[in-house]
């Protein structure tokens, strides 16, 4: 599990407090092989959500058919499709537990079941389930 504070922010000077982002490390790993721009886009909605912002459609959804306040971040390049499910249930913390890129219209049950095994274990493993 990788933890991620903000205290500072390297280009406008210090921040207000943010949420702490807790990572799965296999989600990290995957979010490391997208492409540049969507890396980028994803750390300006994650510092959204540190901040205490709420994404909506089209960039967020939540998937509470999945796991009670769990959403995903939608993505996309004109190659791919991309998706990271992240859970905001838990006090000043975010957790970002899965990430794939999808290749449908609809969301592949295996990646539901992934993302639905890690944050069980993540929740049982900090106490918060």
């Amino acid at each position: 599990m990788y933890k991620i504070v903000l205290t500072e922010c390297p280009e406008k000077g210090t921040l207000e407090e943010v949420d702490t982002v807790l990572f799965d490390k296999n989600a990290r790993k995957t979010i490391q092989g997208f492409p540049k721009e969507i890396k980028l886009e994803f750390g300006r909605l994650l510092l959204s959500l540190q901040k205490g912002e709420k994404l909506t459609m089209p960039t967020s959804k939540p998937m509470d058919n999945v796991f009670r306040g769990m959403a995903e971040i939608r993505m996309k390049d004109e190659s791919c499709n991309f998706r990271i499910f992240y859970y905001t249930r838990v006090l000043r913390k975010i957790i970002v537990f899965h990430a794939f890129k999808k290749k449908g219209q609809k969301t592949e049950l295996k990646e539901i079941k992934t993302g639905q095994k890690r944050l069980k274990i993540i929740l049982e493993t900090t106490g918060e389930l």
